[in-house]
């Protein structure tokens, strides 16, 4: 294998020379890197590609910014900051029921259908 990966850093620099990459979007812009440190090591390969795929929603990011404030807010002692934060709060907690109440109206035909019928079967 230790072979294959020189091959192909060579052939990378090469391209690199050879301006193969220049046109690429967002060539020379700064990377807009996720900041995975609460996601367990082991688990963050599949989250990138579960994201990537667009398996991971906003909801479940904003899920995650709530649960991010709420332990600040239990560490903050001063009023004007934890004042703040229960602002930053309300705002992302709305921001994710209206997420959410969008989810729910702009379901497919076929998933409304589907919970017609559980709906009918349990009746």
């Amino acid at each position: 294998m230790d072979i294959i990966w020189k091959i192909a850093d060579e052939k990378i620099r090469e391209a690199i020379k050879a301006g193969a990459f220049n046109a690429l979007p967002g060539f020379g812009k700064p990377m807009d890197i996720d900041d995975l440190s609460h996601i367990p090591e082991e688990l963050r390969i599949g989250y990138l590609m579960l994201k990537n795929a667009g398996y991971v929603s906003e909801a479940t990011d904003l899920k995650k910014e709530l649960m991010t404030i709420e332990d600040l807010l239990r560490c903050c002692e001063e009023e004007k900051e934890k004042d703040r934060l229960t602002q930053k709060w309300n705002e992302k907690l709305l921001r994710l029921k209206a997420v959410m109440r969008n989810r729910i109206t702009s379901n497919s035909l076929a998933l409304r259908e589907y919970q017609q019928r559980i709906d009918e079967k349990f009746r």
